[in-house]
């Protein structure tokens, strides 16, 4: 480890992996290689080291311009939350401003697969990085190999050409730093990604001349992506076009023309795991995640019967490990409507009633006690509670949605100001 730290070099051999080889249910053939999963197994050893070193850069990262400002995940306290809250707060005031506002969500291709060893090595030293950390991320990028296992498998290791290793603690951060540059600047809009995920949105009088501006942007950030040997995948991109609960006009139809596809505008999409719908109503996200939640429990009663199973203490853990996150996903940026927290109550007395073994009369205020699983209502209050003091305690040179908090609001800052 000494080594890695005073030379930069990653030893030949921890950039050995081995490659589990799973079929992809329901594929109508296994003819080619996207119908398999490749799960590629690192060293433990080399995952300590590489989270040093990921830790190290982190800091530099969060001191210089090697990230974006729109930039979110691959860093303490950049969350999906702030990426979701950032998307948010700029539709809602653009709308403020009399605007129309749109956004194309785009996503893309191959991720890791594209970063290229020597561009990006460029990129840290033009941004004055260490000279010890640009030379164990070239080493930790070159020079790799993997076998596959499966059965009647060589099992002998293979080069490969692989950028940025799956799995790998560094390797997010080192892909968000070699697309930054894809940030554009778009007037009375915003360029907005976490990790490789982005969304273009841009604001005008019309819906029309919002399909004129993203087609421009969206031409500029696939020639700054073609620089980079990064492109973006046609199928996963996404149209909508935000309204309010004020307008009276028909719904805006008019799609987007790209690379020789149109795209016509979409009534729900789903991005970092958040459902949005043009007038940002946060009903179907809840809807679907009630869903969810309940083919869960389907699954988790399962575990457990009147007389035989998991043990009281085991039953509490499950709703409250399981069942609640995926119920209360991303309830820290949307709040459920009053009708809408009515019926995730009515699922959540159910999980007490199933931990405590109760009778079906018994009162649900007793069901909260006795199966130490508090209202769901307090529970929903507290995520956001969390969130917001997150972005608080947050830095706005690093966090979009901290940068977004009024002038009046202190925040730390990197600078110590």
């Amino acid at each position: 480890m000494y080594t890695c730290y005073t030379y930069g070099s990653h030893r030949l051999t921890l950039k050995r992996a081995a490659g589990i080889v799973l079929d992809k249910r329901g594929k109508p053939s296994y003819d080619s290689p996207s119908s398999f999963w490749l799960i590629v197994l690192l060293q433990t050893f080399s995952k300590i080291l590489e989270r040093v070193m990921k830790s190290r850069l982190a800091c530099v990262a969060r001191v210089t311009t090697l990230l974006n400002p729109h930039q979110c995940g691959s860093l303490a306290g950049l969350s999906v939350s702030d990426a979701v809250t950032t998307l948010t707060h700029e539709v809602k005031t653009l709308q403020m401003a009399g605007r129309r506002v749109s956004t194309l969500f785009l996503d893309i291709k191959g991720g890791f697969d594209n970063v290229n060893p020597a561009t990006l090595c460029c990129i840290l030293r033009a941004k004055g990085v260490n000279p010890y950390l640009v030379s164990w991320t070239k080493s930790f990028l070159s020079g790799r190999s993997c076998r596959l296992l499966y059965q009647g498998s060589p099992k002998v290791f293979a080069p490969v050409s692989v950028a940025t290793p799956q799995g790998s603690p560094v390797s997010p951060l080192l892909f968000v730093i070699y697309v930054s540059r894809l940030h554009c600047v778009i007037p009375r809009g915003l360029t907005l990604s976490y990790v490789d995920d982005f969304g273009l949105t841009g604001s005008s009088t019309s819906y029309r001349r919002n399909i004129q501006i993203l087609q421009m942007h969206y031409a500029r950030l696939k020639a700054s992506g073609a620089r980079l040997g990064a492109g973006f995948s046609v199928p996963k991109m996404e149209l909508i076009h935000w309204r309010t609960n004020r307008d009276r006009d028909l719904i805006p139809n008019a799609p987007v023309h790209l690379d020789g596809s149109v795209f016509p505008p979409k009534l729900e999409i789903r991005w970092l795991g958040y459902w949005f719908t043009p007038s940002l109503a946060t009903t179907p996200h809840f809807v679907k995640r009630l869903a969810q939640a309940q083919a869960a429990f389907v699954a988790v009663k399962r575990l457990s019967h009147p007389v035989i199973g998991l043990p009281p203490f085991l039953c509490h853990r499950l709703p409250s490990s399981l069942l609640f996150p995926i119920l209360s996903y991303e309830a820290d940026v949307f709040a459920p409507t009053i009708h809408m927290t009515r019926n995730l109550a009515v699922f959540w007395h159910k999980d007490q009633r199933w931990t405590t073994n109760c009778f079906m009369s018994t009162p649900t205020d007793i069901l909260a006690i006795e199966a130490c699983l508090p209202p769901l209502d307090l529970l929903l209050a507290y995520k956001p509670s969390l969130a917001h003091l997150r972005v608080l305690c947050s830095p706005p040179e690093i966090n979009p949605a901290a940068a977004r908090l009024p002038p009046s609001v202190q925040t730390p800052s990197l600078h110590g100001h």
